[in-house]
């Protein structure tokens, strides 16, 4: 009788434990807004996102010629992939990322300065 006591009591236990891991993982996951970035592609664009954003000359007449617009720069920022290679990460104040994605059924490329304190979108190459 005391090992289905106990047996009782630890199912009793796990039960209330379960349903604490669940709603805490609920609130944790991308349908409240909240995204985990561990690898190094997804720290370093949601670093970029968290910063205001200004933008070059020729960004700017490419948004005032319609050839970009912040939808396109908004789909680089989240689905893009960083190439490190090419990229600049070591250069002081503002590192310089090339980011590439597939806009259209084209790849394209932008350059970002990542600065202290705001993000400068460079260049975008189609």
């Amino acid at each position: 009788m005391a090992f289905l006591k106990r047996l009782g009591f630890y199912l009793f236990g796990l039960s209330i434990g379960l349903i604490f891991l669940s709603i805490f993982l609920r609130k944790k996951s991308e349908a409240t807004g909240v995204e985990f970035c561990y690898f190094p592609n997804c720290r370093t664009l949601k670093d970029i996102r968290s910063k205001p954003l200004t933008y070059s000359g020729d960004i700017r007449a490419m948004m005032d010629n319609e050839q970009l617009d912040s939808l396109m720069i908004s789909y680089f920022l989240t689905d893009g992939k960083v190439d490190f290679k090419n990229s600049d990460t070591k250069s002081k104040p503002c590192r310089t990322y090339i980011i590439e994605a597939d806009v259209n059924k084209k790849k394209a490329v932008m350059t970002v300065r990542n600065c202290p304190d705001s993000s400068l979108i460079d260049k975008v190459k189609f």
